[in-house]
């Protein structure tokens, strides 16, 4: 006997733009970036001469990696919106859908997912698609809220909006989607507050953290390489989303084939 309940789904609403530049811009903002960071590098050292792609909003670990690569893109999804990077130059910036991404088959080295697949509509579709875009040997890096972790509890921070994974859901995860994971860390270990005096103990946490309960770490950092040794079916997909077009403003000029 079927129901006739409607089917009840969770959709992530992505943080917002403006709310990510404002926390990455405080002081509690700036040392879980230096936090994060610290972990990343253990991970990447360099990228030399690779293409490497941020999704999310990744702006604030980009920095560090892009003296070294051939070129360095930031793709922000539609429902967050988009700010340009870098600063003072030409921009890198792209509005993307996480599952329809403007790039061809194997174009890309690296990618590193930060404030992204815990807002993703649907987390297989996105890693698929970043499957596709990666280039044979590619390698992943994900960072996602810990479900286990006290920042996935306060809403505060991005780190308490979308869903928090645990480890094993996050490996499982990348095996369903053709990747296979490989190194991992942590990091954000001190509490999230914004008192000084909590803060200041940042470095202690942090190393104690690593030591005594890493399973309790802020966020999970995963490495994944792209797998090509085992087939996915592959089908048509059709686009999920509606294109409105936008008209273009009296006065902007256009451009013709010639």
């Amino acid at each position: 006997m079927k129901s006739n309940r409607p089917l009840i789904t969770f959709v992530a609403m992505h943080a917002d733009i403006v709310d990510l530049r404002q926390f990455y811009h405080s002081e509690l903002g700036r040392l879980a970036e230096q936090s994060i960071a610290m972990a990343l590098s253990s991970l990447w050292v360099r990228l030399p001469q690779e293409r490497l792609v941020g999704l999310g909003y990744a702006v604030p670990f980009l920095d560090r990696f892009q003296a070294d690569t051939e070129r360095t893109f930031a793709f922000m999804p539609a429902g967050q919106g988009a700010v340009n990077w870098p600063m003072g130059s030409l921009s890198s910036t792209t509005l993307v859908f996480d599952e329809e991404l403007p790039l061809p088959d194997s174009s890309i080295d690296r990618v590193l997912m930060v404030h992204s697949l815990e807002f993703a509509e649907s987390p297989r579709e996105t890693l698929k698609e970043l499957w596709r875009v990666l280039a044979p040997g590619g390698r992943l890096v994900i960072v996602v809220p810990n479900r286990r972790g006290v920042w996935a509890r306060m809403e505060h921070t991005p780190f308490g909006s979308g869903r928090p994974y645990s480890r094993g859901q996050l490996t499982h995860l990348l095996r369903e989607t053709n990747f296979t994971p490989g190194a991992t860390a942590e990091a954000l270990f001190f509490p999230p507050s914004k008192l000084r005096t909590i803060l200041r103990l940042r470095r202690a946490f942090e190393r104690i953290g690593r030591t005594l309960w890493p399973a309790f770490s802020g966020v999970i950092i995963v490495e994944a390489q792209k797998r090509l040794y085992q087939g996915l079916p592959v089908a048509a997909r059709a686009s999920r989303r509606v294109f409105v077009p936008v008209l273009a403003p009296h006065g902007v000029p256009t451009t013709r084939n010639r």
